[in-house]
């Protein structure tokens, strides 16, 4: 049988893995999960070795339901911050772990609780939608969340008509396009890792190979978006890959961690990771922090326990449960 086609999917320094050791990882991370009951979650960003050891690997949305329904008592979250402090809102009686103190977001960093406040001063009267790559200060100004797989829906939810959309630039822009019956302002922030991916980029890849369908994450600029046949979250992009069984290559316009788990499930299809502008995989170096040996780190001496005010995350509850309750786009 295939074990499928990967191109170009990493950097050589996360190509290049130790097996012996990575098998002992992997055993002594999974003894010690099942002996402290704990609950391992990866985002689809993470490198593979560590999506390959988790429970449950999925975007935002799919690991915030998951850390809320189930019932172990300890989360090991394997992603970014903000993620860690969602799942510790969602579920403030049990532990959240974060493997990497330094897994942050650069598009959760353009906005603070400050700039947000005076951003709703600027336009009084709009409700508040913010993307969950976010603060949980943020979060606790905003009316409610979305991810980008329910972005347009939450969008469409809502009774108001003038909406207020942080932080994400390009995501904004994509919903408000769908949407034309909202008038939406957008803030002025973005996710560096897929910002850097031009359109040109995306037209040389298709040049090289006219048959691949593009597949492109709703972060990623217009220009990338336009030349784009499906543009969805990165669970989406599973059922976007089914929608084209007749299709033997896909170049996929997102973190090149997302590909391990496509490969996993359609091993006949090739699957080409976008270029940036400089010529390399779109990488996102906070989600690479949470390497197996810190994940082990984690699970063995309980590090580092996340922890969020509970004024704060109190409000910040109402915002992330409103967004849950909305149904996904795709």
């Amino acid at each position: 049988m295939s074990t499928g086609t990967l191109e170009r999917i990493a950097p050589p320094a996360y190509a290049q893995v130790d097996e012996e050791r990575e098998v002992s990882l992997k055993q002594e991370i999974r003894s010690l999960a099942s002996e402290r009951q704990a609950i391992i979650l990866a985002h689809n960003y993470q490198l593979p070795e560590v999506q390959d050891v988790a429970d449950f690997v999925g975007d935002s949305l799919g690991l915030a339901l998951e850390a809320q329904r189930d019932p172990r008592q300890t989360i090991v979250f394997c992603g970014v911050h903000f993620m860690a402090e969602s799942a510790k809102i969602l579920n403030p009686g049990k532990r959240v772990l974060l493997p990497s103190l330094a897994a942050g977001c650069s598009l959760s960093d353009s906005i603070t609780a400050d700039s947000l406040e005076d951003w709703k001063q600027r336009y009084p009267g709009r409700a508040v939608v913010t993307y969950v790559n976010s603060s949980a200060e943020v979060k606790a100004q905003s009316d409610i969340c979305c991810t980008s797989a329910n972005a347009v829906s939450v969008i469409r939810s809502l009774s108001q008509r003038k909406i207020l959309f942080t932080p994400d630039r390009n995501l904004g822009r994509w919903v408000a396009r769908q949407v034309p019956e909202k008038d939406i302002v957008i803030y002025d922030g973005c996710c560096p890792t897929h910002d850097v991916l031009r359109g040109s980029d995306v037209g040389a890849g298709k040049r090289e190979r006219p048959d691949a369908v593009v597949i492109a994450h709703p972060e990623c600029r217009e220009d990338v978006l336009a030349l784009a046949d499906e543009i969805c979250s990165t669970t989406g992009m599973h059922a976007a890959v089914a929608r084209h069984p007749e299709a033997k290559t896909f170049l996929i316009a997102t973190e090149w961690g997302l590909v391990h788990q496509l490969k996993k499930r359609f091993p006949d299809k090739t699957f080409i990771v976008a270029d940036g502008c400089i010529g390399c995989r779109l990488h996102c170096p906070y989600m690479k922090m949470n390497d197996l040996e810190a994940v082990l780190r984690c699970v063995r001496e309980d590090r580092f326990e996340i922890r969020v005010d509970p004024a704060v995350a109190s409000r910040a509850r109402i915002a992330l449960e409103r967004m849950m309750a909305v149904p996904r786009d795709r």
